[in-house]
């Protein structure tokens, strides 16, 4: 019987002079709707691709200033929270779209990757002159060219956008503390 091992917890140190300093101060929305600081946002989203998306969460905001709420770890918690939950949303509209296209791409390819070996047969048989074979031969390359893309959607481009989704999920669900250093 296979053992199974621990789910890996990870730890983020976030210090920052004042809560103030982990949002878009550009963002008119009420604070557990706001988005993330550009920056804060990429150092969170670097630091857990580091990590499985499998793997527990922990980030703990070190605050040089005392905050103004009594209790700021359930309000930054819940606004990170909302904040990645939303772009995991937005990150599965977006493979969404790609997989609407990835599929479009596959018939129209299809289509034409048949026209084109249909073609290539009518153009001439292996020994009916060179310009006939040089034809045949352009046209079995253009067709399978096209379906270059497709192929490329439906083997490459799909799982970083999966992985993304699981990040973001994962720090949804991300154990998030606050606490003031002095």
């Amino acid at each position: 019987m296979k053992k199974s091992s621990p789910t890996p917890s990870h730890h983020l140190d976030l210090r920052v002079h004042t809560l103030a300093q982990l949002f878009n101060s550009l963002d008119p929305t009420p604070f557990l709707n706001k988005d993330l600081d550009r920056e804060a946002e990429a150092f969170i989203e670097n630091w857990a691709m580091a990590y499985p998306p499998k793997s527990h969460l922990h980030i703990t905001v070190h605050l040089a200033t005392k905050p103004e709420e009594a209790d700021p770890g359930t309000l930054v918690a819940d606004a990170i929270h909302n904040y990645f939950g939303y772009k995991s949303k937005l990150v599965r509209g977006e493979l969404s779209q790609l997989l609407t296209q990835g599929r479009a791409s596959l018939v129209i390819g299809l289509v034409f990757v048949t026209i084109c070996l249909l073609a290539a047969d009518r153009v001439g048989q292996p020994g009916s002159g060179t310009a006939a074979t040089i034809a045949r031969e352009s046209l079995t390359i253009v067709g399978w060219v096209a379906m270059w893309r497709p192929l490329q959607i439906f083997l490459y481009d799909w799982w970083p956008l999966v992985r993304r989704i699981r990040i973001y999920k994962a720090l949804k669900v991300s154990q998030v503390r606050v606490v003031h250093t002095t």
